[in-house]
């Protein structure tokens, strides 16, 4: 088996807009190096000075240098059949394979990662960058971010690990290897241990900073589907080579996981989470008697001096909202503005006739009026409660205006005086989740409230 060692510069992290200013490959026939390549490209773009002064590569050296695709067949033919080795695998791999994918190639060599591998047969280092590995195995490395003084130092490295665990090497390419997806720095051996529940995740860097927060209803498949595939953003990039480590808390609920994710971002602002965006309501549901007085309801966009029953994001959320409302309180579509045609021609016998006048209007209204109560009590103080995290548990969440301002776990058959629930600070982010779930609660999990003590704010269990 022979090993295709690579390095390579680039413009910059971005796999879809950067290009490729140096190219080095070094043929390891699994005792020696056989064969080396290295040449500067020219990547049809001006580089920036950052990239210069870390490389040392400027545009006027690269300006007769070659394009990518006058040496893509030599590149082709060193890596044909070879695995493809390099420090921060991904990176390298993806810049060559968005290169030839370009000229009509598509690169499936099998890869190696000498982080990972380092971080399998030297435990314990305090970094495991190139730089930092090589002072610590003594590797010297003839030119710093240059592509053939990195390749040849990865080579060293990698000469040293294949003779000092040839199982180990050659582990990370059987068939049964399905852990190549994961982050360098995240023990391979943890991934096991994640949950395939639903809650909030943590990831962590090296030194136990939050770097990411996120929920999922599976945390291992999630967390395994933030690394697999190409990772075309440099963002993506940056958080894979930053994360080594992975923190939980099940929540039982991908309602309170998104409560909770909402929460803790807003109260760590992790370095890769974007920020949380309160969506503007766009669209209103207005109501009015017709001629008949029969209440009606109609779906428009926000009318500065008319106040709305109800707001929504988008039509369609209005719409749903609409459907949801008739099912539940025996409506009229057509009266609701569902559809245009009355509703015994489409055959459907939820509705009474009231767009026939077989209800009495009053009669109707009534219905009417227990819809809008229901939606002015989800404005008040509302308690839902819901399945916990396991089954001798639920959850507990306290609502004002539609925002969340307690939660709790509570034990099955827990006295009342006992249980206590954890008051948060008041995001508006939070009632956009709520309205997105309330249709799904039944009567028994909501209760109206008066009032609710509230008690100083706490954080999450896992008190970060």
């Amino acid at each position: 088996m022979e090993f295709a060692i690579v390095d390579i510069e680039t413009t910059g992290g971005d796999i879809r807009s950067g290009g490729i200013t140096e190219i080095a490959v070094l043929i390891h026939n699994g005792i020696e190096i056989t064969e080396t390549f290295q040449t500067l490209l020219n990547p049809r773009q001006t580089i920036p000075t950052y990239i210069t002064g870390l490389t040392g590569i400027d545009s006027e050296m690269v300006r007769n240098a070659p394009f990518f695709e006058e040496i893509a067949e030599e590149v082709w033919g060193l890596l044909e059949g070879r695995v493809f080795v390099a420090h921060q695998v991904n990176f390298d791999f993806g810049f060559l394979k968005t290169a030839f994918s370009s000229l009509g190639k598509d690169l499936v060599n099998p890869k190696l990662c000498t982080v990972r591998l380092a971080r399998k047969i030297f435990p314990g280092l305090n970094s495991y960058s190139l730089g930092r590995i090589c002072e610590a195995k003594k590797i010297p490395i003839e030119a710093r971010h240059r592509a053939m003084g990195d390749a040849k130092a990865t080579a060293i490295l990698f000469d040293q690990m294949l003779k000092l665990q040839p199982d180990a090497v050659m582990g990370m390419l059987g068939p049964k290897n399905s852990l190549r997806f994961l982050p360098p720095n995240f023990p391979s051996h943890k991934f096991s241990d994640l949950p395939k529940s639903c809650g909030v995740y943590y990831m962590l860097d090296s030194h136990g900073k939050i770097i990411y927060v996120g929920k999922a209803i599976n945390i291992q498949e999630r967390f395994r589907s933030h690394f697999s595939g190409n990772l075309h953003f440099p963002q993506k990039q940056e958080l894979k080579a930053a994360v080594a480590d992975l923190k939980w808390e099940l929540t039982g609920s991908e309602f309170m996981a998104l409560l909770l994710e909402t929460l803790e971002i807003k109260r760590l602002w992790p370095k890769y989470n974007q920020a949380i965006k309160k969506p503007k309501a766009l669209w209103g549901l207005y109501s009015y008697l017709d001629g008949n007085g029969y209440t009606r309801f109609q779906l428009a966009r926000l009318k500065k001096n008319l106040q709305p029953v109800e707001t929504f994001f988008s039509q369609e959320e209005g719409r749903g909202f609409l459907k949801e409302a008739a099912q539940s309180f025996n409506l009229c579509q057509r009266l609701s503005g569902l559809r245009s045609v009355t509703c015994g021609s489409v055959m459907d016998e939820s509705c009474e006739g009231a767009c026939e006048g077989n209800i009495s209007p009053k009669k109707y209204n009534e219905k009417i009026q227990r819809f809008l109560k229901s939606i002015q009590d989800r404005k008040g103080v509302v308690k839902i409660e819901l399945e916990g995290r396991n089954e001798n548990e639920k959850a507990v969440c306290v609502f004002e205006k539609g925002i969340l301002i307690q939660y709790g776990f509570k034990i099955l058959n827990e006295k009342e005086d006992s249980f206590t629930l954890k008051s948060v600070s008041p995001y508006p982010e939070t009632a956009y989740i709520f309205k997105q779930f309330f249709h799904q609660f039944s009567p028994e999990q909501i209760e109206i409230i008066d009032r609710i003590e509230q008690k100083p704010r706490e954080v999450l269990p896992l008190g970060f």
